[in-house]
């Protein structure tokens, strides 16, 4: 019950933390027990979405005692990306796991947000289609019906550069209907759609299915980084140590699950966190051992600079090519928001 409480609480304060951000943040210092010396710091991560298996190393270095090592006591929250970057701003939460793409818009916007953990190093977005539509690439959505989770969402963002990458205005060339989280995916299967840009996970799940499906990925597109870790502009300079504490621990665990122990991993975050994913956990292991250890969590800048490492160089085209599709205005310059090391 507290974990609903408090998730009830935090989406009530979302219009007062816009007013918050532009106040300014105030004090935003974690609440601590124990004292000084040897104390443990409370810190809450509010995570994009709802539970999922896919949170692994997050629920790894709580259950492992890698945040413990650190000196933190992790709480686990859930709200969707533009939430979250508000929330953090704000200092409601200590750090956030949105998507990137919204991370860049909301930075566009003054929200002063740092990433801190580049954890994903490109986007999970996808355009997925049934094989028999006939739907290849972006310039054939003209006339469609394709489905987005919400017009704020970052799907809905990268549906808007697929779209401008073809020539084609997503207001004036197709049609765009919202449907919920739990009813997109069955919408495509159910035809009721044409087309749907969610996450390329549900590629595999479709396939898993028996469906036959096509999948168009976003990052070719609308450069990303999927979901990653974020801390307020005060908060992150006020508690370095915290920060450098979590993004240890959270490495930690991601090289554990790169080394082998994925399948412990996805099944105690079925049991312990995402109960609803039971009876999934092998599809999701086999999933993640393809998609996320070895293109997601890991890249040439990070077998270079560590894991979690912030390429400028690639953030800053990720937000050039928003700029370019007219999703941000301004200039916005990766260096002042995204840290180069995680550690």
């Amino acid at each position: 019950m507290r974990r609903i409480n408090r998730r009830s609480i935090l989406a009530g304060v979302v219009a007062g933390a816009v007013v918050t951000v532009t106040a300014g943040c105030g004090d935003v210092e974690p609440p601590a027990t124990g004292g000084k010396d040897g104390g443990t710091t409370k810190v809450s991560i509010q995570i994009d979405g709802a539970a999922a298996p896919y949170y692994a190393p997050l629920y790894w270095a709580k259950e492992q005692g890698y945040f413990a090592d650190q000196k933190l006591d992790v709480e686990f929250l859930y709200a969707d990306a533009a939430t979250i970057t508000k929330n953090v701003a704000a200092g409601n939460v200590q750090f956030g796991f949105p998507n990137a793409d919204t991370v860049i818009q909301a930075v566009a916007n003054g929200v002063p947000d740092v990433v801190v953990h580049t954890t994903y190093q490109q986007g999970i977005g996808a355009l997925l289609t049934i094989a028999d539509s006939g739907i290849t690439s972006p310039a054939q959505l003209k006339g469609k019906t394709v489905a987005v989770t919400s017009l704020g969402s970052p799907n809905y963002v990268q549906l808007t550069a697929m779209a401008a990458s073809a020539g084609l205005d997503v207001k004036k060339d197709m049609t765009v209907k919202v449907v919920g989280t739990g009813a997109i995916v069955s919408a495509l299967q159910n035809k009721e759609v044409d087309a749907i840009v969610f996450s390329r996970l549900r590629y595999y799940t479709l396939k898993a299915a028996g469906v036959q499906v096509n999948q168009i990925l976003s990052n070719e597109y609308l450069p990303s980084f999927g979901n990653v870790v974020i801390a307020g502009q005060q908060y992150a300079q006020k508690n370095p140590q915290v920060v450098k504490g979590f993004t240890s621990a959270l490495n930690t665990a991601l090289q554990d699950l790169i080394d082998g122990k994925l399948p412990a991993a996805v099944t105690m975050s079925v049991q312990k966190y995402a109960p609803s994913f039971a009876g999934q956990e092998q599809t999701v292991t086999e999933v993640m051992q393809e998609v996320f250890a070895k293109e997601l969590w890991q890249s040439e800048a990070t077998k270079a600079n560590g894991l979690g490492y912030g390429d400028p160089a690639a953030w800053q085209k990720a937000v050039d090519a928003q700029k370019q599709y007219g999703l941000i205005k301004g200039d916005v310059r990766a260096t002042d928001f995204v840290q180069k090391a995680s550690s």
